[in-house]
């Protein structure tokens, strides 16, 4: 999509010359003859650059437009233009933030050089904005082996280039936010940011605030427009979590900008059109919120065109593994420790666990870790993990499950359980385990280090009683 000039100026010649330049070169053009109206154009044209004249009316007039859109469009880069140049009047510009300075009459070469650079220059902060969001880019959306997650990812791919309004569901944890951003990400769209809001985290009173922005004096402490995340996502994805959490009353707005893709800022008139694409994500049942009368009924049919149900961890064991890995070595990389595996046998106790708190809950734990663990192995959890009692198998119902797995996997769990019962018997006294055992003192020393008995013996801790 081209971009989109304003040009501001209040010599009509002046304007029509530059729209003329502009047009020929495949940007749309808008245009304003003096400061109230330069700023009315901001709102309707949501241009990605300005070019300014600094004397229309008087010589503060177009400082006073500058701080404005300072103020109000921060990101937006704006080119100063003047007939009254001097080396003064450059620095003061700049230094209030303008991208650069052209002293008129206007070379066409030159403007349009500077033009695209500062369009490139623009492009360039939003990518470095993208980069800095895009954590997803570390932890993808991992496909993995299960039938369920490659069944999702078939309908990401189907859905991810087109408009579709998208309702994620699934347990807290999961991954709704990932996602979101995988589908943004294979998006047109994908060349500006996500915007999110958790509408969970947001008070009743400020949610309007966030959602659409507020003008000027709206209410206390509104010193200053405010572009909402609506505003921001124009031309983006806007992804709305928690949406169940939103009030009827917000809702009701909602559905109305979906319908009609434009609003109101809090405090406002002005009516703002916006393109936006919509993904909404909840851990709740909203059928059953709109049973309850919790949830609108037609914001929950416009916003499920496209409904993606995330499952459980414990519903796609066969990816811990996978997941645990990628987990680890995205750790081992950010925070530059030295190189770790994870024991095979600790792996297939992660893959038995039932994770309440799904993927979150285990990239928690191998972060974890990753940092605590102080050999290149990380066999056990002494925090989040099962006990040696229990390690993830089930024996609640009085059966021996350790005993049908693998063989190597059940000789290290028969060796962790032999000797913590020999340790148990003899009290924690290593040298009177070791003489029971026939075994070395060295020996077993060696072994529990290995099982890691020694952190996780109960009243038998490791340890050397003096005679």
């Amino acid at each position: 999509m081209p971009e989109t000039i304003l040009v501001v100026d209040d010599e009509k010649d002046i304007r029509l010359t530059l729209g003329g330049l502009l047009a020929d070169e495949g940007f749309l053009v808008a245009q304003a003859s003096s400061p109230t109206e330069a700023l009315e154009r901001l709102d309707e044209s949501a241009p990605g650059l300005v070019l300014l004249d600094l004397w229309m009316g008087g010589a503060e007039a177009g400082f006073t437009v500058l701080e404005r859109i300072r103020e109000d469009f921060p990101a937006l880069p704006v080119v100063v233009i003047s007939g009254h140049g001097n080396v003064e009047t450059a620095v003061r510009a700049v230094k209030r933030g303008a991208f650069d300075f052209i002293e008129k009459p206007l070379s066409a070469d030159k403007l349009l050089l500077t033009v695209q650079r500062a369009l490139d220059f623009r492009r360039l902060s939003t990518e470095n904005q993208i980069l800095k969001t895009r954590n997803f880019q570390s932890e993808q959306l991992y496909e993995g082996s299960s039938k369920s997650m490659a069944a999702l990812m078939k309908t990401v791919l189907m859905v991810a280039p087109t408009p579709a309004s998208v309702l994620i569901t699934g347990e807290n944890g999961v991954g709704k936010e990932l996602v979101a951003q995988t589908i943004h990400s294979l998006s047109h769209r994908s060349d500006k940011p996500m915007i999110e809001i958790n509408c969970a985290a947001i008070p009743e009173e400020l949610v309007e605030s966030e959602l659409f922005g507020h003008e000027r004096g709206a209410f206390t402490g509104a010193d200053r427009r405010r572009q909402g995340r609506f505003d921001l996502a124009n031309h983006s994805t806007l992804f709305l979590d928690e949406i169940g959490d939103m009030s009827l009353k917000t809702q009701a707005k909602i559905l109305r900008i979906l319908q009609e893709q434009k609003f109101e800022r809090v405090g406002g008139s002005k009516t703002i059109t916006v393109d936006a694409r919509i993904i909404a994500a909840s851990n709740k049942d909203l059928l059953k919120e709109i049973e309850l009368g919790h949830f609108r009924p037609d914001l929950y049919y416009r916003l499920n065109v496209v409904p993606l149900v995330v499952p459980p961890l414990r519903e796609r064991r066969e990816d811990i593994a996978g997941l645990s890995k990628l987990f680890l070595a995205n750790c081992l990389r950010d925070n530059s420790l030295p190189p770790k595996t994870l024991d095979p046998a600790f792996l297939e106790q992660l893959r038995r666990r039932d994770w309440p708190g799904n993927i979150r809950e285990l990239k928690n734990v191998i972060e974890r870790l990753a940092i605590t663990t102080q050999g290149a192995v990380i066999r056990f959890d002494p925090q989040a993990g099962p006990s040696p009692d229990s390690d993830g198998w089930a024996e609640t119902d009085g059966r021996d499950d350790w005993l049908l797995a693998p063989y190597r996997e059940a000789k290290i769990e028969f060796e962790r359980r032999y000797f913590r019962k020999l340790l148990d018997a003899h009290d924690g006294n290593v040298t009177r385990a070791a003489e029971a055992a026939n075994l070395d003192r060295t020996t077993v020393h060696k072994k529990l280090n290995e099982l890691d008995v020694n952190k996780v013996a109960g009243k038998g801790a490791a340890n050397e009683k003096s005679h």
